[in-house]
């Protein structure tokens, strides 16, 4: 069977015919899903939330996990460390032994730091932590822990295949960096300039402004810094509700730098955008819906029918499947046993082969940079947020050329 072909099977698994009911001796196992559901980015949350639950639906419908079922729910954290340390008391007192979020790296260093001093006081209990999308490097280099996987690219590596896409083209002269005053935007910042500086040291870094996370409400300022840098690119890791209100302020100020982005498909950007950010709004990302080959349709298509909203990430849907086989390979629910068999685990998922590096627990995975565009049937067949615009591939970056060596130094449990 060809890579293409497992992927599809995968993909239509998910959405196969029910499996047999589950044995006596079957286990729920339960993932805490520990991110914003109330507050600016609660749109951001809920969607992935539902992403996740769609995706455990399927995995239990085609028996991923054997007889073992997979439920997703929700904890709201508000985007807060504090709330969310507070928060996984509670789930770990509930029982549950798989947590996941990844909306803030600084959230996510503060459960990781938890989850590790929980893990060290209570053997037999430990707790797997599942980050679909906190993405500071450290997490997965000095900071890296046995009890931590990251199925997102990290922003090192992001920014690696982003620059490696941008330095042939010679219109760029003027790069402006703006971005969340916290670890992930200080690493996107730092990255941008170091990457840039070696493979286009020509470029102007023409402005690196940080600001508060969730907390700015006009943008205006700084869209005008922009402008009057005159500045042609504009790199930003914003998500949420900040990058769709920075570029609504770009587009009233009809400021017309290209973007360079993380995250422009989040909740609201596509709207903000609209037909003004066609041509000029770029991603770089793990997967899109406009793929080369619309691997993941099946679910794209379910999503919507089942939520009216668009399936956007593959990180809830590589997690369950990954979660699910490891589980069904290592013939246990424990997450101890679990995370060993996680190390090392390959999967044709959507964006073809991932595997999960047993160094660093960072997932490997090719990456894709698109443009925002006018749907048009073909390379453009979904939209976003029934905007009539969506994303066009503009070209897939293989797993190795964004790989990035690590420093990370894992101690293990014994099993």
């Amino acid at each position: 069977m060809t890579k293409r072909a497992c992927a599809v099977a995968v993909s239509l698994a998910f959405l196969g015919a029910p499996f047999a009911l589950p044995t006596a001796s079957a286990d729920t196992v339960k993932i805490a899903f520990i991110d914003p559901l109330s507050g600016p980015f609660a749109p951001v949350g809920q969607n992935q939330l539902k992403s996740f639950q769609l995706s455990a639906e399927m995995a239990n419908s085609a028996g991923l996990a054997g007889a073992h079922q997979i439920q997703v729910a929700g904890f709201d954290n508000k985007g807060s460390p504090q709330e969310s340390l507070t928060q996984l008391k509670t789930v770990i007192d509930q029982g549950y032994r798989y947590v996941t979020q990844g909306n803030g790296s600084g959230v996510g260093l503060a459960l990781l730091d938890a989850i590790n001093k929980h893990n060290e006081r209570n053997p037999g209990k430990e707790v797997v932590y599942l980050n679909y999308a906190a993405i500071d490097p450290d997490m997965t280099n000095g900071k890296c822990s046995f009890w931590h996987f990251r199925f997102d690219a990290n922003s090192d590596m992001k920014m690696e295949a982003l620059t490696s896409f941008m330095a042939p083209d010679k219109s760029i002269k003027s790069v402006y960096i703006i971005g969340q005053n916290y670890a992930f935007g200080q690493a996107v910042s730092r990255a941008a300039k170091e990457y840039l500086g070696r493979k286009r040291p020509d470029i102007k870094i023409a402005g690196d402004d940080l600001h508060p996370i969730g907390q700015v409400k006009d943008f205006s300022p700084y869209i005008a810094k922009i402008k009057a840098s005159g500045a042609d690119t504009v790199i930003t890791g914003n998500w949420g509700a900040d990058l769709a209100l920075l570029i609504r302020a770009a587009k009233d100020a009809d400021l017309k730098a290209n973007f360079y982005t993380y995250y422009a498909t989040t909740t609201g950007v596509p709207t903000a955008m609209g037909a003004a950010g066609a041509d000029r709004v770029k991603i770089i990302g793990n997967w899109l819906a406009n793929n080369e080959t619309f691997n993941g349709k099946e679910v794209v298509e379910a999503f919507k029918k089942k939520y009216n909203d668009d399936f956007y990430a593959a990180q809830p849907y590589v997690i369950v499947a990954m979660l699910s086989k490891a589980i069904k390979e290592g013939k246990s629910t424990d997450p101890v046993k679990v995370a060993f068999a996680l190390e090392g685990l390959k999967l044709q998922s959507l964006n073809g082969g991932v595997m999960m590096a047993k160094q660093d627990h960072q997932l490997q995975q090719n990456l894709y940079i698109a443009t925002w565009m006018k749907t048009n049937g073909k390379d453009v067949k979904y939209d976003q947020e029934n905007t009539g615009y969506g994303w066009r591939l503009d070209k897939r970056i293989d797993a190795y050329v964004a790989n990035q060596p690590t420093s990370c130094q894992m101690k293990r449990p014994s099993l």
